[in-house]
């Protein structure tokens, strides 16, 4: 099979799987984000960060939501690195240098993940689960929020405009509640389709552990070191928010983030 072929088959089945999900998943969806009632584990977030996910918000309002939930974000995981020397399973590597620390967590945070480092020669665990996976999931939900905040607005103008040539018309300019869409977004949606899809991806023989550094042999004789981690839970939410920034420097390409090919002789254990 060709690449040109291969490349068609991958389109074609990648188009088949959106018209199989798009019903289900979009009315799921369309549920979340309209939902009036909030989920207890929703709560105790909201009371956490002091929320109130009811209040309503013009676009100045969810504006400020959105930068100052993304500063603090870049602010922690950027912490995070400088003390990477300093935590446990750290797996005896330093703390990220300052210009690089800082570039890693605002691309992060953006949702960019540009990876300029080698994670299985720089980052911890607790760094690669707590910082890098985290914002894997929540600057996905942000970017979804906006993306509901416009659709939101549009359908308000429609509205509006479709009142006003019937009558009378009061355009409010709510585009609902930032708190709320960035929760729901995350617990509602990708925490449970990622972590069916890391299960999936054990399944299959992507590795899913906390183990250190040991050194494996290599095809053409010799060793080289390679650590374990949180790969197969970090490589669903990189995929599902199409995020990037991998556990290791080939990213998917690399044996422990990709599926094995089927093999009755072989066997990987997660």
């Amino acid at each position: 099979m060709g690449p040109v072929l291969a490349g068609i088959l991958q389109l074609i089945a990648l188009v088949a799987a959106l018209a199989l999900v798009h019903v289900p998943l979009g009315t799921w969806m369309a549920r979340v984000y309209c939902a009036d009632r909030h989920w207890r584990i929703e709560k105790w977030i909201y009371k956490g960060i002091g929320a109130d996910p009811d209040a309503q918000m013009r676009w100045p309002a969810y504006l400020r939501g959105v930068l100052a939930f993304s500063a603090i974000g870049v602010l922690f995981l950027y912490a995070l690195q400088r003390i990477q020397g300093v935590l446990p399973g750290s797996l005896g590597f330093s703390s990220i240098a300052p210009a690089q620390a800082f570039n890693t967590a605002a691309s992060f945070v953006t949702n960019t993940n540009w990876q300029s480092y080698a994670g299985e020669q720089a980052m911890g665990h607790v760094v690669q689960t707590a910082g890098l996976a985290v914002q894997n999931f929540v600057s996905a939900a942000v970017g979804m929020a906006v993306a509901i905040a416009l659709v939101r607005g549009f359908a308000a103008s429609r509205t509006f405009a479709s009142a006003l040539a019937g009558g009378a018309a009061t355009r409010t300019g709510e585009l609902g509640n930032f708190w709320a869409d960035l929760v729901r977004g995350t617990v509602r949606v990708l925490v449970p389709l990622a972590a069916v899809a890391a299960v999936v991806l054990v399944a299959c023989g992507v590795i899913q552990n906390f183990s250190g550094i040991h050194e494996v042999g290599r095809f053409l004789g010799g060793t080289q070191q390679w650590n374990g981690g949180a790969v197969a839970s970090q490589e669903a939410i990189k995929e599902l928010g199409t995020n990037g920034g991998g556990y290791f420097n080939a990213n998917s390409a690399h044996p422990f983030e990709n599926t094995p090919p089927p093999s009755p002789t072989s066997s990987r254990s997660s």
